[in-house]
């Protein structure tokens, strides 16, 4: 029999870290990362951004070599699809009939790319984007004077535009929403992101509804509600994600937009947790509010958070979400729920960029964003400080870029 052991379902960010942090902490009992891919983990920012656009890019950006893997005594398991969780016993059954038994499970199983779907769906010419080897179909097809049609106006189809752009492509953009960027950046921001897309040559069309997609002579093309047809040799869909949850459905755990678990990410089974894309949770800053992340650090953090409470920590998860985005020459930041706050205030830092800090009614910072050169980055980590703190801030002193936010923290240090 097979030593039970901590076994984990899913070895990107979340779950590597996860093996990484338990030998950390002191864990000596076994460990089993279980990947679909047949690779070691890599990192998943860069696909968007340097894997279309480095002239040399023969492999991923790594989490974790194979060295490591053997130093942390981790049985790694590469191009394996788990397709059972047996509760009552403790295992997990793989798709070529192996069964690896758990004292405590973690499904970090991700997202996967939501599909159109509609005619001309299934053409071979239509891409999505989620893994190392999709990066590299779709740098294929980045060629200069190629006509590049991007569905969806979020995070990685403005960094795939951005990417097709710098390697010589026509590009257009569809977003079927009134802007680009509605899910938790402020329309300010947006515009302004809007601006430097467009000031580097993207096309836009908002506001009309996709119909089909049709295959011809010297390409596709993408049929719109009003009638508008748009040309192109590729069309990359980026129309956001959808968690993976099979498993966790399947087993009968608890399913709300993700595996739903509590504060210590702990599932409705107490001897399975979840962490990163593919988990719902509560969070204390915003009332214990349910929600979902699809974020780089979120991943991690929640990676290194899950390995402690697996073998014990009962301090709830409450870590300020944090994202990030770099478009062209601008950094864009957001730490926070945008939407959990009443009001905004802006500070102009003039050609550094433009910070937006939004409050609840009773001028508690609840989230913070930014747009401009890297030196955001430094204002807004203070911000994310300021927001664990929840306390009462001054829209005045927010709104002067002469009041340093590195001050108004140590005051409140005192």
């Amino acid at each position: 029999m097979i030593e039970r052991g901590m076994v984990i379902v899913g070895a990107g960010e979340a779950g590597t870290r996860a093996a990484l942090e338990m030998r950390e902490q002191g864990w000596k009992g076994r460990i089993t990362l279980l990947g679909e891919e047949r690779q070691v983990p890599y990192e998943r920012p860069p696909l968007s951004k340097e894997c279309l656009t480095k002239e040399e890019q023969r492999s991923p950006v790594y989490l974790i070599d194979q060295e490591k893997i053997t130093e942390n005594e981790i049985d790694f398991v590469a191009g394996c699809e788990v397709i059972d969780i047996e509760r009552v016993n403790q295992f997990v059954r793989l798709a070529d009939g192996r069964q690896i038994p758990y004292e405590k499970l973690l499904l970090a199983t991700g997202a996967r790319p939501r599909k159109l779907m509609m005619e001309g769906s299934d053409l071979h010419e239509l891409f999505y984007l989620r893994t190392f080897a999709d990066a590299m179909k779709i740098r294929t097809e980045l060629q200069t004077g190629k006509r590049i049609t991007i569905i969806g106006g979020g995070f990685i189809g403005l960094e795939v535009a951005a990417s097709a752009i710098k390697r010589g492509c026509t590009v257009t953009l569809v977003e079927v929403g009134s802007r680009i960027l509605s899910r938790g950046v402020p329309e300010e921001i947006a515009k302004i992101v809007e601006a430097r897309h467009r000031e580097a040559g993207v096309t836009f069309t908002f506001g009309i509804g996709i119909e089909k997609i049709k295959k011809v002579k010297d390409g596709v093309v993408l049929s719109l509600a009003d009638g508008t047809s748009i040309h192109s040799d590729v069309i990359i869909a980026g129309i956001g994600a959808i968690p993976e949850t099979k498993l966790a459905e399947t087993c009968g755990l608890e399913v709300e937009n993700g595996i739903c678990v509590n504060e210590f990410l702990r599932t409705s089974d107490p001897a399975i947790f979840a962490a990163g894309d593919c988990c719902s949770f509560p969070h204390p800053i915003y009332n214990g509010k349910r929600i979902r992340l699809e974020a780089w650090r979120n991943a991690q953090d929640q990676g290194i958070y899950v390995a402690r409470a697996m073998l014990g920590t009962v301090v709830p998860f409450q870590v300020v979400p944090w994202f990030w985005s770099d478009q062209y020459d601008l950094c864009l930041q957001v730490t926070g729920l945008v939407d959990g706050g009443d009001k905004t205030i802006i500070r102009d830092l003039g050609s550094k960029g433009k910070l937006f800090f939004h409050l609840s009614s009773d001028n508690r910072l609840m989230a913070a964003s930014g747009i401009g050169t890297p030196s955001i980055a430094k204002d807004i980590r203070i911000a994310e400080m300021l927001i664990e703190k929840q306390v009462k801030l001054q829209p005045k002193d927010l709104a002067d870029p002469k009041v340093k936010l590195k001050g108004i923290l140590k005051v409140l240090n005192v």
